[in-house]
């Protein structure tokens, strides 16, 4: 099994972590008149299929009772039920992100699900794995939370009466938020109680769980849909092949992340690792610079926010690095 063997190398999957999570929703950007709802199947199957090409791979490297098919035979049960539901948590986490995004604009949505996931699955997850420095964690979270909060705001100035802010909307990203932060723990959990799921395998059976989930989450959001008008199966079937290809190419980019995250995570302890990777929000703004030009033609205030929150972002990722010591 391939795992990382020096802080560098760690520092660099977490780094690569947050770049796949800041950048599979470039692949929905690419979609045109295909509802989120029916993109979604195919990436929750390009999660796990990746997730199952890297186990077979970089996780059976070497052999040994660590390889990826060795620590399936000797995990506990109840790790493999608590990574199964780290999986439907963060599916459903997902799924309202975007509805809030429809519904308040990224200048709501991000800020307070990303700020709160941020706060619980960090906290949390130290508190079941307790390593590293947790002044210099909890100084590295504090200077993340202001880069979200950055974030919010350039893109605020951006979007100004665009959007308004109903409770509804408020209270979707609130759960969102939650709900994000709380797979980490359980993951957690899997990784380090009993006989404990590796990272491979604790990859495979987390997105297990986002994908079957879809069976129960994805069809009530298409009959019950909180932004627009209910979807069926037809649709799926009669949609475009680049959605289809576009929302499994999705699914392969936030799987890469994920596996990378938890792999990190066996150097440095989950909190380390996810605080770094949930500086997802800096990747996604650069691509809204650099590539779909969202902050053309921008005030002086957008782009002040946005140097500062690069610079709170790169603080983060120093702090916490410092925090494995």
């Amino acid at each position: 099994m391939f795992t990382p063997q020096t802080l560098a190398a760690a520092l660099a999957m977490m780094i690569m972590s947050a770049i796949c999570w800041g950048s599979w929703a470039n692949t929905y950007k690419g979609v045109k008149n295909y509802r989120f709802e029916l993109f979604y199947w195919d990436y929750a199957v390009g999660i796990f299929l990746i997730s199952l090409i890297l186990a077979f791979t970089m996780g059976n490297t070497g052999g040994g009772s660590s390889s990826f098919l060795a620590n399936l035979r000797g995990a506990d049960g109840s790790n493999i039920a608590y990574a199964l539901v780290g999986g439907a948590l963060f599916n459903l986490a997902n799924l309202l992100l975007v509805a809030g995004i429809d519904m308040a604009g990224l200048s709501v949505a991000f800020p307070v699900s990303i700020g709160i996931a941020l706060v619980v699955g960090v906290v949390l997850s130290y508190v079941q794995q307790p390593k590293g420095n947790a002044s210099m964690l909890a100084a590295g979270i504090a200077c993340a939370l202001i880069a979200v909060i950055l974030d919010g705001k350039a893109y605020g100035s951006l979007a100004r009466g665009k959007h308004s802010v109903s409770r509804k909307s408020l209270v979707t990203c609130i759960v969102s938020g939650i709900l994000m932060g709380l797979w980490a723990p359980f993951m957690t959990h899997a990784m380090t109680r009993g006989n404990a799921l590796g990272p491979y395998s604790g990859a495979v059976f987390l997105t297990l769980g986002a994908l079957l989930s879809c069976f129960l989450w994805n069809i009530y959001f298409m009959k019950h849909p909180l932004v627009g008008e209910a979807v069926s199966f037809r649709g799926f079937f009669l949609g475009p092949p680049a959605g289809h290809a576009l929302g499994l190419l999705g699914g392969f980019v936030w799987g890469v992340g994920t596996v990378f995250n938890l792999v990190a995570a066996n150097f440095t302890g989950v909190a380390i690792s996810y605080a770094i990777g949930q500086s997802a929000p800096m990747v996604a703004a650069l691509w809204g610079v650099l590539a779909w030009k969202e902050f053309a033609g921008a005030g002086g205030r957008a782009r002040t926010y946005l140097i500062f929150m690069f610079v709170f972002y790169g603080l983060a990722i120093f702090l916490v690095a410092r925090a494995n010591g």
